[in-house]
């Protein structure tokens, strides 16, 4: 088998190929096509090709993530969306919860809606939270809002009526009378694509699936004509934000659930590494050309949550932001990465990022006509980046384009010289990464310091060293290939669908028969929206449930086992939750009555090539090819750095720091007082020294 893992970055695009029956593992990285994502993809895959042995086969299986969902919804690029809802609810995406996410802003602001309220239509028709019919369907009413919608020119519409997660037939009528007014129209219904309670979040999520469901249809399609000329007749599948994948079809039609698709890929692809590294605690960190990305994974597992928001108004402050109440890796992302932009402030201090260069204009060292001095021309600067190894040699750095940038805009009005600003610039986006890092481990209820740190991406390596001692982490892990890591995550990916169930009701009330119903009701869906190529003999489920103190506002979600009795099973429920509670909350309520308000099961299927990461070289030596001058954060000197090639590490072999280690994706910057060493799955691994020691 071959698969070919594909992620679509702000500025790069990335593939990862490995062969599962030779175990070769091949690597591509491109920039990416703003105009038409789908360009770079092409490219990438005949690149690949090119270096296939002849007898090699061809391409069983694809994996893509892109960002393009959450790019339509920030920059609203999406399609012009109707809203079909309960007569009295047309509102809802403006009162939202009623609450402000800053109390002390008396400018406070809030994302505009994506369906102005002209185009969100009433019809008549209401349900009890029970599922009971207390109004039935007016279809009139439905036709005369189909009908506005229509002459409106609404390109794909959103139906979420009151309470239709318990009785979806009214959302389903609702649907036939568009296709029938509206034929080939894209209709998203709420009991689809999230059945679940909580209005607001249950509406906002239906409209953003509806706002790019057009455009991820036509992209895909185009992805797919176009990987068909290049030969392409395999299995196509998608990176969902959950951390599992799914068939090009299930993402047709609910492309919400792709939204984050490359930062989850990129944390599963840490979670394998730190698992075979005996890892039990690590921070995976993801710097690539336009973002950081950081995410706590434990026992080699990914944390989800299901609150997530995009398209803030204020960046790091929840509420400010569109919710979509979709299973996601909990991450925090922050605009911080090689492309990412310094300047002056106006009161004469550096700020770097979030805005970014992308990959257009790009740095102002790759040559394309960028002026703004950025993170990449500031690593170049102090000799981290060698300028004729870039991308294995395929693209040439222009180091005096960079220092011009990096005088002219912050050196000379700053009064300091370039090497200074740039070492300014890269230990302010460390900082700021360290910063977040903090903020976002601590809400967690960790401590950086017992975590491990395993970088990649395209600059994570440059500067996982030195963010790694700002948060006072000893041991750092760059994985293979670290610059394509997301791309080699979607391969290691299982298959995976997670269902939902509104069901609010005291735990002690649950019984037996109760259980059975809603999970009996959840596997059938399961089943329905996997790929029909998934064997059932291998699909694992696990279960969760949502649940709070009676009288509290907001859930916790308890994992559990249906294993023995059903006495066994509502003891276990209630271990995990006080378990969860007390780590995030520090105590628990005894005698307090549990609410339950939805249930959830996911089901996966661990795919065959996740055991393939290539085999390490047999070689000898450190891969030393010669040294550098550089700057060496750690003793904030200029100092000579032994230059390595990764490939020639023998592993087991140590050698100290301060060293870089050369690979085609990325390149490792390791400060004075560390030891570096590979251990026998292809991982860099660096011990950091103490403050105080090696220097």
């Amino acid at each position: 088998m071959i698969t070919i893992g594909s992620d679509i970055g702000g500025t790069f695009t990335d593939f990862v190929e490995v062969n599962e029956t030779s175990g070769a593992v091949r690597v591509y990285k491109t920039l990416t096509t703003p105009d038409d994502p789908s360009r770079a993809i092409e490219q990438g895959v005949a690149a690949l090709a090119e270096q296939r042995e002849p007898d090699a086969g061809a391409v069983d299986v694809m994996v893509h993530g892109t960002t393009l969902v959450i790019n339509a919804v920030i920059e609203r690029k999406g399609a012009r969306t109707g809203l079909i809802t309960t007569r009295g609810f047309r509102d809802v995406l403006e009162i939202g919860r009623e609450k402000r996410f800053d109390a002390y802003d008396l400018q406070i602001e809030y994302p505009l809606p994506l369906v102005p309220r002209y185009m969100r239509m009433e019809v008549d028709e209401r349900l009890h939270a029970t599922g009971a019919v207390l109004s039935p369907l007016d279809e009139s009413s439905v036709r005369e809002a189909v009908q506005r919608l229509k002459d409106e020119g609404c390109e794909s519409i959103a139906v979420c009526l009151l309470h239709a997660y318990r009785d979806p037939s009214h959302e389903r009528r609702v649907s036939e009378i568009v296709r029938e007014m509206m034929p080939g129209c894209p209709v998203s219904l709420s009991s689809d694509v999230l059945p679940e309670m909580k209005e607001y979040e249950r509406t906002t999520t239906t409209v953003v699936n509806a706002y790019a469901k057009p455009v991820a249809s036509r992209y895909l399609s185009r992805l797919q004509q176009r990987l068909r000329e290049e030969g392409f007749q395999g299995e196509m599948l998608m990176m969902m934000s959950s951390g599992g994948i799914n068939s090009v079809d299930f993402a047709r039609e609910f492309p919400v659930q792709v939204i984050e698709s490359g930062p989850a890929a990129g944390t599963l692809g840490a979670a394998h590494f730190a698992r075979l590294a005996d890892l039990d605690k690590v921070l995976a960190f993801d710097m690539g050309g336009t973002t950081a990305k950081l995410a706590l994974v434990e026992n080699g597992q990914a944390t989800l949550t299901n609150d997530f928001e995009v398209a803030h108004v204020h960046r790091f402050k929840p509420g400010s932001g569109i919710p979509v109440r979709i299973s996601v890796v909990d991450l925090i992302e922050i605009g911080a990465g090689g492309g990412s932009i310094a300047r002056r402030t106006p009161v004469g201090t550096l700020q770097v990022g979030p805005q970014s260069a992308s990959a257009v204009p790009g740095p102002a060292c790759y040559g394309q006509g960028g002026t703004d001095p950025t993170v990449s021309d500031a690593d170049l600067v102090l000799g981290y980046l060698d300028p004729e190894h870039f991308l294995g040699g395929r693209m040439a750095l222009d180091k005096p384009a960079a220092e011009r940038a990096i005088d002219a805009t912050l050196a000379a009005p700053l009064g300091i010289s370039v090497e200074d600003a740039a070492f300014g610039v890269h230990a302010i986006v460390n900082e700021n990464m360290a910063s977040a890092a903090k903020a976002y481990v601590s809400e967690k209820g960790e401590n950086p310091k017992s975590c491990a740190l395993v970088a990649f991406g395209g600059a994570g390596p440059v500067h996982a060293c030195d963010l790694a001692a700002r948060l006072g982490i000893r041991t750092v892990l760059i994985p293979p290939r670290a610059g394509v890591a997301a791309a080699f995550g979607m391969i290691v990916a299982p298959v995976m669908y997670a269902a939902v169930r509104s069901r609010r009701m005291l735990l002690k009330d649950l019984s037996a028969r109760i259980l059975d119903a809603v999970c009996a009701e959840m596997f059938q869906e399961c089943r329905e929206r996997l790929p029909g190529t998934v064997d059932p003999a291998r699909i694992v489920y696990e279960y969760s449930i949502d649940m709070r103190y009676l009288g509290q506002g907001y859930d916790v979600t308890a994992t559990f086992a249906r294993e023995g009795s059903h006495e066994a099973v509502l003891a276990a429920i209630r271990a995990s939750f006080e378990s969860t509670y007390r780590r995030l909350y520090g105590r628990v309520f005894d005698g307090l009555p549990l609410e339950i308000m939805n249930f959830r099961v996911t089901a996966s299927a661990e795919r065959r090539v996740a055991s393939a990461t290539g085999a390490v070289r047999a070689v000898e030596g450190d891969g030393k090819i010669g040294t550098r001058r550089a700057f060496c954060t750690r003793t904030r000197k200029w100092m000579e750095f032994s230059v390595h090639r990764r490939a020639d590490i023998a592993p087991g072999r140590p050698f100290p720091g301060p060293a870089i280690v050369e690979e085609n994706e990325s390149t490792t910057v390791v400060p004075s007082g560390a030891r570096i060493r590979v251990d026998p799955h292809g991982s860099l691994i660096v011990e950091l020294a103490h403050q105080g020691e090696g220097k």
